[in-house]
């Protein structure tokens, strides 16, 4: 898939467009145009032979013939020719949060500030105060984006990690020569950042499926290529290895690839206390070498007196003594959402409209979804007023009358005011199913200021799910400050829900978080916030997160029936 390179060179533009400080239109084009081809599932490549792409929301003729250009010669002449017309090292600034088109312009300009190393020292050796509008704060800000950004570069977030592991897996596995196929490391842990992607097979023939993966189109480079291992770098700037290991040890390799680090440990030394060793090809019994098993990952556990513990928890906070105990949780699984309670349509910022929407649900066998468009404060989201929203209400309740099986749910991601009040009045609420609501400015308001913004908004007897909750993006916007176990214990008190939000850049709450919300005795709601049809499909990273931070399918909202979740919403 190209979808990423694509992507890529939409952002690009849209950089350069801001330090030129165009129109902001056209630049808000290029960003969603780029937002959608990434989080597209189908191959880009694949719409442009079929004369699909201007059928991708924000894709018109323009930029059609655009991606044309860059899937048929690899590069785009519109962004060669703006390249020369701005510094490059100032498109490189914007990667760093914290520091937008007019801060990299001015350090240009005043300091000649042509890398981020530069910036770096001169940021923490304060020397940045003085220009205008940077104080100590803003220094402060600009290190922090950097310590971001750096690790934004040695670690891919999952959102576009699986897609390209699955892309790669698809491939290999239309191989005859390829028998079975697994991921291993993080990607297999479904962390939310992954370093680099693990590919484990069992073959008769490992030469040739390391012909073919080294061949890939995907690839850049070759590091090393061997009998039985093969590592490379993709085009997208992440490691990819893969092994072929016998079908006999392919279940201890699984285990042993799989990590973490700190729980493989526990289960080795677990392993020598019952006079056994475990290694990536089996596990044997020490006094005289018998092997015991391994072709199976199940066995590796069950020689330690373990369940199978699930990839997801395999990072040695718990899961030992919890599996030693009985006491591992049945984990939510993805068959167990019944519907996605934050949903975009046309009516606000989303690219589809409600019928759409209704026909993609039912396709998923989902029983409800919930229409959650913006309020009107956000106006570059095309932000609902209340006679907006009064209007959809209407086609709701017309559209539900034809469903069978289906309901829409009327909801609002309601915007948080800087003083935790709501941007629309109660007695508006009070007409909806379930209201969802979302902090999207004033982010770096100090942390009991920010603490009793959403204590606020939640008390609210009409909100009833806080949506992205710490407002983090991966890799560019660290998460707001604030006292989490005072929010858990209003939200417990006052029976709101915290939301799991599965977009990419989100994932937020985060694995921590929501085990933290779950044993504060909060309910949890796994929603994509999606946008596009294709973002509907991003509910498996919510769920991925979920496991993660160990919960079943009782601690989730959008487990229930539509009927149980109203009735439930309604005792607020």
């Amino acid at each position: 898939m190209r979808n990423f390179e694509v992507a890529k060179i939409f952002n690009e533009i849209a950089d350069i467009l801001e330090i030129k400080d165009e129109n902001p239109f056209r630049i808000r084009a290029y960003r969603r145009a780029a937002q959608n081809i990434e989080a597209l599932t189908e191959d880009v490549a694949e719409l442009a032979r079929s004369d699909a792409l201007e059928k991708v929301p924000g894709i018109g003729k323009d930029l059609a013939l655009k991606i044309q250009e860059i899937l048929t010669t690899g590069r785009l002449k519109y962004l060669e020719n703006l390249k020369k017309e701005v510094p490059e090292s100032l498109v490189d600034f914007l990667s760093v949060p914290g520091v937008g088109p007019k801060t990299a312009k001015l350090l240009y300009d005043q300091l000649g500030v042509d890398s981020i190393e530069k910036l770096e020292g001169l940021a923490k050796g304060h020397k940045l105060q003085g220009l205008p509008g940077i104080r100590a704060k803003t220094e402060e800000n600009i290190i922090r984006g950097i310590e971001l950004y750096k690790k934004g570069r040695e670690r891919m977030p999952l959102g576009r990690a699986l897609p390209l592991a699955q892309s790669i897996a698809t491939q290999l596995q239309a191989l005859p020569e390829v028998n079975r196929l697994a991921f291993a490391g993080s990607l297999r842990r479904m962390k939310e950042t992954v370093k680099d992607i693990d590919i484990l097979v069992t073959s008769d023939h490992p030469a040739k499926v390391m012909a073919v993966f080294a061949g890939l189109s995907q690839v850049q480079e070759v590091l090393a290529k061997g009998e039985t291992k093969c590592s490379v770098i993709l085009k997208e700037g992440i490691q990819a290895d893969l092994r072929v290991v016998d079908p006999e040890s392919f279940g201890a390799a699984l285990q042993y690839f799989t990590g973490s680090k700190a729980h493989n440990i526990r289960t080795r030394e677990l392993a020598v206390r019952k006079g056994l060793k475990l290694s990536e090809y089996g596990v044997f019994r020490d006094a005289d070498g018998r092997r015991l098993g391994g072709a199976l990952e199940e066995d590796m556990y069950a020689a330690l007196g373990l369940p199978l513990i699930p990839p997801e928890l395999r990072e040695d906070t718990g899961e030992i003594e919890a599996a030693l105990e009985g006491r591992l949780p049945a984990l939510v699984k993805h068959s167990d959402i019944k519907g996605d309670l934050h949903v975009h349509s046309h009516w606000s910022d989303g690219a589809h409209s409600l019928e759409d929407l209704a026909e993609a649900a039912m396709r998923k066998g989902y029983e409800y979804l919930l229409i959650s468009d913006h309020s009107k404060s956000m106006g570059v989201a095309r932000g609902l007023s209340e006679e907006e929203l009064r209007k959809q209400l209407e086609e709701i309740r017309t559209l539900n009358k034809k469903f069978k099986g289906f309901r829409f749910l009327a909801g609002i991601e309601v915007d948080i005011r800087a003083d935790g009040s709501l941007d629309f009045p109660d007695e508006v609420l009070a007409q909806l199913d379930i209201v969802v609501a979302a902090i999207h400015s004033g982010f770096k308001q100090a942390k009991e200021a920010m603490t009793k913004r959403i204590v606020k908004a939640i008390r609210n007897r009409h909100v009833h799910i806080l949506a992205h909750p710490t407002g983090r993006l991966l890799g560019e916007r660290e998460g707001y400050e604030l006292d989490w176990d005072e929010v858990l214990r209003v939200a417990r008190e006052t029976n709101t829900a915290m939301e799991i939000n599965s977009y990419p850049a989100r994932l937020d709450l985060n694995d921590l978080n929501t085990r933290r919300a779950k044993e504060a005795g909060v309910s949890l709601a796994i929603s994509t916030d999606a946008h596009t049809l294709s973002q509907l499909e991003t509910m498996a990273l919510g769920v991925a997160t979920a496991r993660r931070g160990w919960l079943t399918k009782a601690d989730i909202l959008n487990t229930l029936s539509a009927k149980t979740l109203l009735e439930r919403s309604s005792k607020k």
